[in-house]
């Protein structure tokens, strides 16, 4: 038999044992919920005795709870371009918190989750607190998302006296602002609402939706469904408002048979804005919050769910980050991060799937707010501080030498082991050595 017939016979097999009109496997959909200022220790699954969670703690036994998941800053705008980019604000253009008059905001060059997926096939859609420059370069739509619905900035970003002279914060559909200054307490449902409408008119997929809520960030504001309802007051109204949002998310996705095609993750921008007391929430058993390098700052709850993918009721202490999620998502999708450029973020996929606890090796906390500093840097289970901030908005106090502390024995940084571990301090060194030469000037 000749190789030119024993060809022809294999392509017959293989068409009559494939079924007819049989596609190639969905590409996944993606949806990040992102919720602004909400702790590691705000939720019923995390920790909190009062504020009531039932659909995020369901979320979490119906998928992965990371224990060890951080932001990439401590503040709004830096960490929000680093989870579309997954690269260190700095290298963004985006390395403090924007006001509604920055001249500034994300770099038109740089690649987002959103256009990167787009070039793939996927609709996109951010939903939410933009806070990546409002000029028209700079907003969604100019950065790979195909609609917007949602505020430019941050709720408490309406200072209209001298020397602030900020408008009020505005509602925009795109380009168009539809309503200002916007009625606050409609946001988290008029978030979902929209959030419903995109996912049933992209059924088919493949879909990423960016779902970045305004809330818990102060000013507090509830539906009038939530509000008063909760025993950890305002506050508590307010969470368990996104806790019903998130239901809502999940139910559509059953209701349309998504679920087992799209994976969700649940996260924060950054730790709980403490020197706002009640009108605050949670670090749990980590230390400070919101504006400091401390693991109350950086480290935030994470919930990834992805039926029948990834593992159900499951615990990761897995070392990961939101500048992870670029690289993961991509490769999910059959896409490849761009090679002309850093990316910081490392592929967690075998992670989300269950198939192991390694995620990355370090981590740089930069402190984002009239300039960029670097105050600390996680290698495996070590931390070092070389600058420490009792709270936000007080004293920076440099170290020598620099505190250290093991996070997996001791995550609320109490015990400083630097006398100990002189080489670990070392190793930590030549790592920030090596992450600063690789970033811009300031």
């Amino acid at each position: 038999m000749t190789h030119a017939i024993k060809l022809i016979l294999i392509l017959l097999t293989l068409a009559m044992t494939t079924p007819a009109g049989a596609a190639e496997p969905a590409a996944p959909n993606f949806i990040i919920i992102f919720a602004d200022d909400l702790g590691y220790g705000d939720l019923g699954c995390f920790g909190h005795p009062t504020i009531r969670t039932p659909r995020l703690d369901r979320m979490a036994a119906e998928g992965l709870k990371l224990t060890q998941f951080y932001s990439a800053a401590a503040a709004c705008s830096p960490s929000r371009a680093a989870l579309l980019t997954g690269r260190y604000p700095l290298r963004t253009g985006v390395p403090r918190v924007l006001n509604p008059n920055s001249p500034n905001g994300l770099s038109p060059e740089e690649i987002t989750l959103a256009r990167a997926l787009k070039d793939l096939g996927y609709a996109t859609a951010c939903i939410g607190k933009w806070h990546l420059g409002h000029g028209p370069q700079f907003r969604p739509t100019s950065h790979g998302f195909d609609e917007y619905f949602g505020v430019p900035w941050s709720n408490d970003q309406n200072r209209q006296a001298p020397p602030h002279n900020e408008p009020p914060v505005p509602l925009m559909r795109n380009s168009e602002i539809i309503e200002q200054p916007v009625d606050q307490t409609t946001l988290t449902r008029r978030y979902t609402e929209e959030a419903l409408r995109f996912i049933r008119a992209h059924k088919d997929g493949p879909f990423f939706l960016y779902l970045a809520h305004t809330f818990p960030h102060v000013p507090l504001f509830a539906g009038e469904d939530f509000a008063g309802r909760s025993p950890r007051g305002t506050y508590g109204d307010v969470v368990e408002e996104l806790d019903w949002s998130v239901g809502e998310i999940l139910r559509e996705l059953g209701e349309l048979e998504l679920a087992g095609r799209t994976l969700v993750i649940f996260t924060s921008d950054n730790g709980p804005w403490l020197i706002k007391e009640l009108a605050g929430g949670s670090s749990g058993p980590l230390r400070e919050g919101k504006g400091t390098a401390w693991e109350g700052g950086f480290r935030v709850p994470a919930i990834a769910w992805w039926p029948g993918q990834v593992p159900a009721g499951a615990t990761t202490t897995a070392f990961a980050s939101t500048l992870d999620l670029f690289p993961t998502l991509l490769g999910l999708a059959g896409g490849t991060p761009p090679a002309d450029r850093i990316i910081d973020g490392v592929d967690l996929a075998e992670v989300l799937h269950g198939r192991s606890q390694a995620g990355r090796e370090e981590l740089a906390f930069h402190y984002h707010d009239n300039e960029s500093t670097l105050f600390a840097y996680r290698l495996g289970p070590w931390k070092a501080h070389f600058i420490t901030q009792a709270r936000q908005q007080s004293p920076r106090e440099p170290q020598d030498p620099p505190q250290l502390y093991n996070l997996e024995w001791d995550p609320s940084e109490r015990h400083d082991l630097a006398a100990d571990h002189p080489e670990v301090l070392a190793a930590i060194r030549t790592r920030r050595e090596m992450h600063e030469a690789k970033l811009p000037v300031n």
